[in-house]
């Protein structure tokens, strides 16, 4: 559960990153939710660089920078020379999201770092429900509200990040603006209430 700046596992029932020895955690099977044929269709949406950045509240410059670096690269299509833009998937902009809510809190840029490789080692399996939380210099992985409790009555866990509900809110922010299908490439224009605000307010002039 717990991950040291190094990148090393520090105990706890699910390490954040085990040693070179160490095969994945042993987990409890997550239970499939009822939602999960919806989210097998948003699986076949990209969205590109301006999109992921309005949903995960970033700017573009972060958001190329995390992806040069490594830290956050789109996982449908990387940027392949002039005119090729990146495609993020759904997962990628919760976790653009998760950094950002990291960042805010003051955790470490290299604590980030360990934390989404573990993600991405791991799938980005279960990111709905999970909890990570932090005490600034650590970040914890929990799965269920008892290994939150103890964390808290251990003294450690200053803050937590509900990665549900950064889901929602990403899922929320994303059903109004474009993505783009996978598989052909075809534009998917959201509607958005803003555009029906205007629309209406122009036929009261």
């Amino acid at each position: 559960m717990r991950s040291s700046g190094d990148g090393t596992a520090m105990g706890g029932p699910y390490p954040l990153h085990g040693s070179a020895t160490d095969h994945s955690p042993k987990r409890p099977m997550a239970v499939q939710g009822s939602g999960d044929a919806t989210f097998e269709e948003t699986e076949q949406i990209g969205y590109r660089g301006p999109t992921a950045c309005a949903a995960a509240g970033i700017t573009y410059r972060q958001l190329d920078y995390w992806a040069r670096t490594g830290l956050v690269e789109p996982s449908v299509r990387a940027a392949g020379g002039s005119g090729t833009q990146r495609l993020y998937s759904f997962r990628d902009v919760v976790v653009l999201k998760v950094v950002k809510r990291f960042l805010d809190t003051g955790v470490s840029l290299q604590n980030i770092r360990t934390t989404v490789q573990h993600l991405r080692e791991s799938g980005f399996r279960d990111l709905e429900r999970m909890t990570l939380m932090s005490d600034g210099a650590t970040v914890y992985e929990c799965t269920s509200p008892s290994e939150v409790h103890d964390l808290l009555q251990g003294g450690q866990g200053v803050f937590g990040i509900a990665v549900g509900v950064v889901w929602r809110d990403v899922e929320a922010a994303l059903s109004q603006l474009h993505g783009e299908r996978i598989d052909t490439g075809e534009t998917l224009i959201r509607h958005n209430p803003a555009d029906e605000l205007a629309r209406r307010r122009n036929r009261a002039v």
